[in-house]
Formats: C-alpha cells, sequence, structure tokens
C-alpha cells in the first residue's frame, strides 16, 4: 500500500443504511403503547454520515461500504453523488438487501434505534481497494454489527502505512463488544472519538477524565469524548478543554455524534491551533445537525461556519 498520490482528506468506512425515522409521542417500553405523529425516510450509517458532513464543508471524502443493488443501495450511491463524494469505494453485491435502519424519536430528540445490516455484514477485506485506501491522509472508521467488516476493518487497520492517520469512532455496538475485542483498532487510532457512556464501557472509569487518560496510554493521540447538551471533552495528555456546547432547540439528536466527528475532523484538517477549536467546531456542525428531522438534513455547509464567531 502506498499513498504517493493523495487525492482524499478522508475515507470513511463503516455500515451503509437507508433510515425510517418514525416522530412518536413517547418512546414505549414493554408492554406499553404510543403513537406516530411522521416519518421520514434518510440515508444514514454513522461513517457516512460523518463524511457527508466533510463534504458540505468543503473537503474531498470517499467511503468504502457495500450494499445491494436495490432501491436502499442506489439511494445511498445517489445520496452520496449529490454531495461531492466519491464513492468509488463502495462494494455492489447482486444479491441481497442493503442495510437499513427503523428508528423512533420523541418530542424531546431522544431515540431508539433497530438496525437490519443486510449486505453490510458481508463485507470482507478481500473486497476492499487498498491503493483507494492509500490515497487518503485519514481513514475514519465506525461500527458494524456483524463479525465479517469488523474483521475486515481490523486487517486493515493493521495494514495502513503511519503516514495515514485512523479516525475512530466506536459507537455504542463495539463499545458493547469491551476493549480486549476493539483495542486493535484503539491502539492504530490517532484521535478517539467515543461519547461518556461509550468510553466508560470500554475503559470501566465513570470519570471520563480518567477514561480519556486511559485510552491515551494505549497510544491514542487525541482523545474526544462527547458529552451531549454538556458538550465535549478534549485532551492530547498535554492539552485538556471542556467545549460548551450551541445551544439550539433540539428537534432530533439522531446523527448528532457524526455530525461532531465531521466538525472536528474539519478542525484537525485545517490545521486549528488548539484542540478547543476543533472541539467548538464539533460542536457547532452537531448543533446544526439536531435541528431538524434526520442525520444528514441540516448539516451545515462551509459558508456557515462564519456564525460561529
Amino acid at each position: 500500500m502506498s499513498n504517493n498520490k493523495l487525492l482524499f482528506d478522508v475515507i470513511g468506512f463503516g455500515a451503509l443504511n437507508v433510515d425510517t425515522l418514525l416522530k412518536v409521542e413517547r418512546i414505549a417500553g414493554p408492554e406499553e403503547e404510543s403513537f406516530i405523529g411522521s416519518y421520514t425516510e434518510s440515508c444514514g450509517g454513522s461513517a457516512a454520515n460523518t463524511i457527508v458532513g466533510l463534504a458540505r464543508l468543503g473537503r474531498n471524502v470517499g467511503f468504502i461500504g457495500k450494499v445491494a443493488d436495490d432501491y436502499e443501495g442506489k439511494l445511498q450511491v445517489d445520496n452520496f453523488v449529490n454531495d461531492g463524494v466519491d464513492v468509488n469505494g463502495i462494494i455492489h453485491s447482486k444479491k441481497g438487501k442493503s442495510g437499513a435502519v427503523l428508528g423512533f424519536v420523541d418530542k424531546k430528540g431522544a431515540r431508539a434505534l433497530y438496525i437490519n445490516p443486510g449486505e453490510n455484514d458481508t463485507l470482507e477485506s478481500r473486497e476492499i481497494n487498498l491503493e483507494y485506501v492509500a490515497q487518503t491522509k485519514f481513514l475514519h472508521m465506525t461500527s458494524f454489527v456483524g463479525e465479517k467488516p469488523f474483521r475486515a476493518q481490523k486487517k486493515l487497520a493493521g495494514m495502513l502505512p503511519n503516514s495515514i492517520k485512523l479516525s475512530f469512532d466506536p459507537g455504542a455496538l463495539y463499545a458493547q463488544r469491551g476493549v480486549t475485542a476493539i483495542e486493535p483498532l484503539i491502539r492504530r487510532s490517532y484521535v478517539f472519538m467515543p461519547n461518556s457512556l461509550e468510553l466508560e464501557q470500554i475503559t470501566g472509569e465513570k470519570d471520563y477524565r480518567k477514561g480519556a487518560d486511559n485510552i491515551l496510554e494505549m497510544g491514542v493521540k487525541i482523545v474526544v469524548v462527547k458529552l451531549g447538551a454538556k458538550g465535549c471533552y478534549v485532551t492530547d495528555g498535554e492539552e485538556q478543554a471542556t467545549v460548551e456546547p450551541f445551544p439550539v432547540k433540539v428537534v432530533d439528536t439522531t446523527g448528532a455524534g457524526d455530525a461532531f466527528d465531521a466538525g472536528f475532523l474539519y478542525g484537525l484538517l485545517d490545521n486549528k491551533n488548539n484542540l478547543y477549536e476543533c472541539g467548538r467546531l464539533g460542536n457547532f456542525v452537531a448543533s446544526k445537525s439536531i435541528t431538524t428531522n434526520g442525520a444528514r438534513t441540516s448539516l451545515p455547509y462551509q459558508k456557515e461556519l462564519a456564525s460561529m464567531y
């Protein structure tokens, strides 16, 4: 794998799902009932949302993932193309179904998601074009449900040249696997971006600052802890900062963490002078994303960054 010719700032590697989000009175528990007010259909997938966010901020981006040749797969590819994402890393299967998510969102923006991974979980390392990967500065990884793509991610991470920086957002699915399972990905990461609950699940530390320190000891250069309504915490071992959120009216939190990742990576790529500024960018992009329904609907464009100041 060589990287003499860099075409991309970031390539994403994660599941591709079409999200059907239903607005409900409340999220019902066992033996309870609620009712649906409205619904939306949109393209999703954590790494995919982040990559679209970066594309709208003017970055050159691509993607590694897998879809079937069905309605959902075509929708994913067409949406990427419309946002300027390179799709030459996407693998097409002539059988099966593309990934889908059914989500319920309550009046406060809280959500519950149910995933049908489909062809996402058939992705194997032999299907990945290594020359495609070699053309990027950052590789951004997020979770899959199944074992095959998880193994493919670990294998690819172990093959990356040092010149390619790995960005890793474990999400709930990988955090639940525990530190032993995802340690190869953590140790190869340049920047690690869990939320506070995921970090606790991985490290066993209730104090996210101590948890972040534990991750730094594993060789990660930058740890970002997403704190939801409290903003974020960023550290590289020398600089530590808690970054306040941008106050907005919350409509739907779906994809907020993915949007944050886009803003933070944009800051790193733009050579911001400190982690605090990268954290502000992450918070700003996330704040924009939660003001409408859907993970990508209100992801901001580069010109909107001026309103941060």
